[in-house]
């Protein structure tokens, strides 16, 4: 059997690392004896004339794809553009956005079959084996599917007990090259579950209440895998990396005892931390620790049922300033009761921590308490338009702060960050910066460079030349008349990717092309 794994388009400003939730679900069809390939939209191009070639070439049986909330109508078109292109092939959905909106999905979209609902691993274990036979649908728990005109759920899955059990995400399937072009880090997970009972998120229904943990030996063997692709940062997604200290000591001992030295980056909860683990972690080579504290006012702590308190914040955030360690701290506007002057107590205490701190916008994905016990708080959702839930726009209101008043309070807020953003690029393009401003504003280009490059084939559109004509200079003068960048800026740009072996020139009787790699060791194209 032959299964096509989607990875949907993803905005640049949300650091499109490489997808872990698609590599563990290829990783799953892998194991259950199927032929994989991941259809990789994020650092390429989509259309609809794309999808059908690779369609065509590959045959697939299956094609499934997972989202979040806020690219999950572009996930889902896609699986629309499947269907239409061959309506014999099986589409499903998974993650978070459909597995607590699966009646909706499947009622709006008939072009989905089916939908893998919460932790997918052993539910396509028992599903890839029959998943073309539709009367054993009802068999296989853990999905949801049209029966008989209906939306039907065959009923919840127990949680996977032993997560050392899990294949390492097939990573091997993604184009590794184009990520190390983008160059965010890697995410991985060393264990899964939350207790806590935050009521803005899916975790605790998502991956459970109770933690389970990866054995140390196992994540780092996946840290020399990752390693070995070229990656030299790792990013801990775990809800609570932190939460067991003896665990976390194991873990940092071993990367210590095999020689490893990547540097590394975890969420954590401010009631999680001491300087003690947070040394070892960084004598192990954590440099950044990000904190979600949410809210400045201590009853909105409570009506949110964070579980924290604004003293462990200071505290966890000193213990981080005294053991070397960045850090970094997100906090929310629109939570249940704000009002202007929950919003002024939010600002003023992140602006007392002294650290880089992010203010989002709530967005009540679906699933979360606060969306579907909504009339218990005092809240109004304006839209159900699944694109507008990236954090950045005001999509609820309460009865002391409007949307409007949102909206005017995060324009005043990032206005400064935009001005003094404007004003070290002047500097830059003057060429009066310092050091270290040249690197943000360099690094920021290049990065927005590298993205366009990527995400829209340019490589592919632009750089085939007749022979003689095909120089790596050439090309570049191609793509700055494409993308508006500077010259200098993309000749530095493409030199660094061909040194690395990222970009490379097939030549033949008549033409020269070059083209991405699939990764840094190979000359196989993607």
């Amino acid at each position: 059997m032959k299964v096509a794994v989607i990875a949907p388009p993803y905005p640049l400003e949300e650091a499109p690392s490489p997808p872990l939730g698609v590599t563990y679900v290829a990783a799953a069809c892998e194991r259950a004896g199927c032929e994989v390939r991941i259809f990789d939209y994020i650092v390429r191009r989509y259309t609809r004339e794309k999808l059908a070639a690779e369609l065509d070439e590959f045959e697939p049986d299956v094609v499934g794809a997972t989202s979040v909330t806020m690219n999950f109508k572009g996930a889902a078109a896609i699986m629309q553009d499947v269907k239409r292109h061959n309506h014999d092939i099986i589409t499903m959905m998974g993650g978070p956005h459909v597995s607590y909106d699966w009646v909706n999905t499947l009622n709006d979209y008939p072009e989905i079959d089916l939908i893998v609902v919460g932790e997918g691993e052993e539910t396509l274990r028992g599903l890839l084996p029959v998943i073309k036979d539709r009367a054993a649908w009802d068999s296989v728990r853990g999905i949801a599917f049209r029966k008989e005109g209906q939306a039907y759920f065959t009923g919840a899955r127990d949680f996977i007990e032993d997560l050392d059990t899990l294949p390492i995400p097939a990573r091997h399937l993604l184009p590794i090259s184009r990520y190390l072009a983008l160059g965010f880090p890697v995410s991985i997970i060393t264990s899964r579950g939350c207790p806590n009972r935050c009521i803005f998120c899916l975790g605790r229904r998502m991956v459970g209440h109770k933690v389970r943990y990866r054995t140390p030996q196992l994540i780092v063997n996946e840290i020399e895998d990752i390693i070995a692709y070229g990656f030299t940062r790792i990013n801990i997604a775990d809800d609570l990396f932190t939460s067991n200290k003896a665990r976390v000591a194991a873990f940092c001992e071993e990367l210590k005892r095999r020689g490893i030295r990547i540097t590394w980056s975890a969420f954590a909860r401010v009631n999680t931390v001491d300087f003690g683990v947070l040394a070892v972690m960084r004598d192990a080579g954590c440099d950044t620790v990000v904190f979600g504290i949410e809210s400045g006012n201590a009853e909105m702590l409570k009506r949110v049922k964070k579980g924290i308190t604004l003293e462990q914040a200071v505290k966890a955030v000193r213990a981080c300033k005294e053991s070397g360690i960045n850090t970094q701290a997100s906090f929310m506007i629109g939570l249940p009761g704000e009002s202007p002057q929950t919003i002024a107590e939010t600002c003023a205490f992140a602006d007392s921590l002294g650290i880089d701190c992010g203010i989002h916008l709530l967005a009540p994905f679906p699933g979360t308490t606060v969306r579907e016990e909504r009339e218990k708080y005092d809240i109004e959702i304006l839209t159900d338009d699944w694109d507008l839930y990236d954090a950045n726009v005001p999509i609820v209101r309460t009865s002391r702060v409007s949307e409007t008043y949102v909206a005017d309070f995060m324009q005043a807020h990032e206005a400064p960050h935009r001005e003094l953003w404007d004003y070290i690029v002047e500097r830059y393009e003057a060429g009066i910066c310092t050091d270290d401003e040249y690197l943000r504003v360099a690094g920021h280009k290049r990065m927005n460079l590298v993205f366009k490059i990527l995400s829209n084939d340019l490589i592919k559109r632009h750089g085939v030349f007749d022979n003689g004509n095909s120089s790596l200079w050439e090309l570049a003068e191609r793509i700055s008349r494409q993308t508006g960048a500077q010259p200098k800026l993309v000749q530095n740009t493409l030199q660094q990717l061909s040194d690395a072996g990222y970009l490379k020139l097939r030549t033949d009787a008549a033409t020269s092309r070059w083209y991405w790699t699939r990764n840094n060791r190979s000359d196989a194209e993607y």
